[in-house]
């Protein structure tokens, strides 16, 4: 409510000979009005417990986004600083496309880790998605914050081409005539608009490391780049031949995106050959965190701490352990039993499956299938000893 000017509140108050007026009796506590104090109080009070159950510095993420759908709601999404939430607020539309995105780096996550230890498992209803696996510095850190600075890309920049945003649409630079191997071609078409994802990107994305001054924010800074700039190296050129016969003496061109698939298996082969680095003195960059240790480069994923083994449950560490977990009882890789079970031994389960086979298109239109059933052994990871799972947690 706008409080009133001065000449406003003299006008409202009453002149001396008026008649004090008379004031009004206390209101009366009906039931009602008590069983609505206490509700009130009973609220209060579970939110200060919720408050105080939080688990201790795990901290939120925009990351949460992605599991909220269309009902994204700027001032309730957890983990927003105060950046994250005016550009929230600004642009509802393109938030609509981060959730898309955020949705969608976090399937070629899974994809990606789905035959390791550690398999880029989120949590339920849990405001930080991966839990406490983030709060070390790690390889799987540094993977997730540059996959998740590359989904926002992807998604915004297809948003922005397809029309769907009000702020972007196609590639503004892309006019007049270039050339490449082939030869020279005009620029036509609806070039992806890369620069202003990426652009908006970095500005929603770098917004809460660029507030903290520290070496975790310094390694999330250069991990979200390497996320963006992974994105923008599987541009694609996309050509339309123009002439007689097909002869293509004029082409039309234009700049793709490529399959998001293409980002993340770059990405992976990153996660692969990281980096291990300590923060300099300044606090401005890095350097090897060992000597006889290459230097990072632009393009490297960097890491500070080395990654807990993942085997068996640990609440300290966000490891959800390997239990239960299917492995290949044949294979030498990180799916086989030996490796994904760390030496536990696993358990082996016959069962039948049924699938659609035989399949026949009839005239007109139907495609019909029999059913075969397939009886295979899934092998799956012994959970530890009490003893030696109790250490742990």
């Amino acid at each position: 409510m706008l409080r009133p000017s001065g000449a406003e509140e003299a006008a409202q108050l009453p002149s001396r000979r008026a008649r004090a007026p008379v004031p009004a009796p206390a209101p009366r506590l009906t039931a009602l009005d008590g069983s609505r104090a206490s509700a009130r109080l009973s609220l209060a009070c579970l939110l200060l417990l919720l408050l105080l159950t939080l688990p201790a510095r795990v901290d939120t993420s925009w990351w949460y986004i992605g599991a909220l759908g269309a009902r994204v709601i700027c001032d309730n999404i957890p983990g927003l600083v105060s950046r994250q939430r005016q550009l929230c607020q600004r642009y509802p539309d393109i938030m609509r496309s981060v959730g898309e995105g955020a949705r969608e780096w976090i399937r070629e996550c899974q994809h990606q880790f789905r035959h390791h230890r550690w398999n880029c498992t989120t949590l339920d209803r849990d405001h930080t998605v991966f839990g406490r696996v983030m709060l070390r510095s790690s390889r799987e850190a540094a993977f997730v914050y540059a996959i998740s600075s590359a989904g926002v890309v992807h998604a915004i920049t297809r948003a922005c081409s397809q029309g769907e945003l009000s702020v972007c649409s196609c590639d503004p630079y892309t006019r007049g005539r270039h050339h490449d191997q082939r030869g020279d071609f005009d620029w036509g078409g609806c070039s992806d608009n890369i620069h202003y994802g990426v652009r908006f990107a970095k500005a929603f994305v770098d917004a809460k490391e660029k507030r903290l001054k520290d070496a975790r924010a310094l390694m999330n800074l250069h991990n979200n780049r390497c996320g963006r700039t992974a994105v923008r190296r599987f541009l694609k050129l996309e050509c339309k031949c123009h002439g007689v016969s097909g002869s293509c003496t004029l082409r039309t061109c234009w700049r793709a995106l490529s399959d998001f698939r293409r980002t993340g298996d770059y990405l992976r082969r990153r996660y692969d050959g990281a980096v291990q680095v300590t923060a300099t003195q300044d606090g401005v960059n890095f350097t090897a965190a060992r000597q006889g240790y290459r230097r990072a480069t632009r393009t490297d994923l960097v890491y500070f701490d080395n990654s807990p083994d993942y085997c068996v449950l640990d609440k300290a560490a966000g490891s959800l352990g390997t239990a239960g977990r299917v492995c290949s009882k044949t294979s030498k890789g990180t799916d086989g039993c030996e490796i994904m079970c760390c030496g536990r031994g696993y358990d082996t389960t016959r069962v039948t499956r049924v699938t659609q086979c035989e399949c026949k298109f009839h005239w007109c239109c139907a495609v019909r299938c029999k059913e075969c059933r397939n009886t295979v052994d899934v092998h799956t990871c012994k959970a530890p000893k009490k003893a030696e799972w109790l250490d742990q947690t």
